[in-house]
């Protein structure tokens, strides 16, 4: 049992360090702001829950186990809000969509007449 558990945290924490770097590769590559926060903001999100998970099961304790947990709840709804929100006001600041961008959909709702 022991094996398993520790073959998983194995698991968890290579996949925690493969969706870091797959957010640092998206963040250099894409062509936008826009495009390098959704990279961004999804794949730290995986890439950290899992690391958070992994230290649940290695401590198996209650209490750690229950930080763990509620790391994670706050990864889950802090990290998207926080994108979100960077990308509205790259908007709103007008920082420019990228050349390949066919369809602005914000741009009929902003209020922006110009």
């Amino acid at each position: 049992m022991l094996a398993l558990i520790d073959s998983l945290i194995i698991v968890l924490l290579a996949m925690g360090g493969l969706f870091s770097l797959l957010a640092a590769v998206g963040i250099l590559v894409m062509p936008d702001v826009y495009t390098r926060m959704q990279a961004a903001s999804k794949a730290v999100t995986f890439g950290a829950t899992s690391i958070v998970l992994a230290a649940a099961l290695h401590f198996q304790e209650a209490g750690v186990v229950a930080r763990c947990l509620l790391v994670c709840v706050f990864l889950f709804v802090t990290i998207p809000v926080a994108s979100h929100l960077i990308a509205r006001a790259a908007y709103r600041a007008r920082e420019p969509l990228a050349p390949e961008t066919s369809v602005d959909e914000l741009a009929e709702h902003s209020g922006d007449e110009s």
